[in-house]
């Protein structure tokens, strides 16, 4: 999974993708000339991995991981009714999920690009950015399509024909200010829109980037802005990006006492992630033994057989049965001390094991053995 991160400059969010990834980029803003963006990686904090690790006590443990791309707040068009273009426009074109920093602290040492502090501003003024970007891309295609209209053979005309009005259709609801996220579509039509690239279409996450003053408020500031933004195509969280960059850089046991002293209980980087997973519709199944332990993402809805072809396409050509124990069972059958290895004895002689075919809808938090043919 890969998220970029956008935001208008000073908004804090090279200060949000080090706390996401525990890097240490550089906060400074942009330069006009930055040309590379910072990458980074976030292991997915999750319970289940710790608890299976300790039963099986694996070599290697591989949680699940989420890739971010910051890319430089001053990239041209950012904040200027432009739209955005070149390589910035490619990586946002290439992420399952756009995150989007808003600003909403006081700091008279880093004023505001657009003189003073307003998330609600910010995130309508990023989304116009967006499909400033959105109207060009369509705007070439339904020039392509126009001109090429004369030159169609009869059976490719009808086609055309189909997509010059799809385009068009786009175009006018983005004119309107309506998001392609907010638009409907057939799935023949929805096969046309992916082949465009469109950022409004993509899932986005705002990240509001609060001061350590404002988080006694977070649950209040989150609440209202939820009630203005939210949507299913559209999550946002409130997190405090210095608070978070600091705990990134600490040990558990000091950062679970930092959290405490501030009366908070989860970390941003679970917010972040558990929103991201949620808008995605992504789930986790684990593969477990005394080599490994490993967590492995898959869209809701994924059946046995694809699910195994994350793990490699070999496994899915060669499917014959996958062996299902939900982690709820496992738990359970872990409640007298007894390794990993032995809870599996356990839950075949219990029938809690389960035998599955190629059609079996995996749950979250399954743990799969799949047999197949080399």
């Amino acid at each position: 999974m890969q998220l970029t991160i956008i935001g208008l400059p000073k908004s804090g969010k090279t200060t949000i993708f080090n706390a996401l990834s525990a890097g240490s980029a550089p906060t400074s803003a942009y330069s006009a000339t930055q040309a590379k963006p910072n990458l980074g990686v976030a292991k997915v904090p999750d319970p289940r991995m710790i608890y299976l690790t300790a039963r099986f006590n694996p070599k290697k443990i591989l949680p699940a991981e989420v890739h971010y791309v910051d890319l430089p707040a001053s990239a041209k068009g950012f904040g200027t009714s432009e739209g955005i273009g070149g390589q910035f426009l490619l990586h946002l074109q290439q992420a399952d999920a756009i995150l989007h920093v808003a600003r909403a602290f006081e700091d008279p040492s880093l004023p505001h690009s657009l003189g003073s502090v307003s998330a609600e501003r910010d995130i309508a003024t990023l989304d116009i950015e967006l499909s400033f970007s959105d109207l060009a891309v369509l705007e070439r295609r339904v020039q392509r399509l126009k001109e090429a209209q004369k030159g169609n053979k009869p059976q490719e005309r009808e086609a055309a024909a189909r997509e010059l009005v799809l385009a068009s259709r786009i175009k006018e609801a983005l004119e309107q200010e309506k998001p392609v996220r907010q638009q409907q579509f057939t799935e023949e039509e929805s096969k046309t829109l992916a082949n465009y690239g469109l950022l409004t279409a993509k899932p986005l996450l705002v990240v509001v980037n609060i001061g350590e003053e404002s988080i006694a408020d977070s649950d209040k500031i989150e609440k209202e802005l939820r009630a203005k933004f939210a949507s299913p195509s559209v999550k946002l969280v409130v997190i405090s990006g210095k608070i978070e960059a600091e705990l990134a850089q600490m040990g558990e046991a000091d950062a679970k006492e930092f959290r405490a002293s501030l009366g908070t209980q989860e970390s941003g980087l679970s917010k972040v992630i558990r929103s991201s997973y949620e808008l995605l519709g992504l789930q986790t199944f684990f593969t477990v033994g005394p080599d490994e332990v490993r967590a492995w993402t898959i869209t809701t809805g994924m059946v046995a057989q694809k699910a195994a072809g994350k793990i490699h396409s070999d496994i899915e050509r060669g499917f014959i049965r996958a062996e299902v124990l939900g982690y709820d069972d496992f738990v359970k059958l872990n409640a007298a001390p007894r390794t990993g290895e032995k809870s599996f004895v356990e839950a075949r002689k219990r029938g809690v094991l389960r035998q599955e075919g190629k059609t079996y809808v995996v749950k979250d938090g399954d743990i799969i053995e799949f047999l197949h043919n080399e």
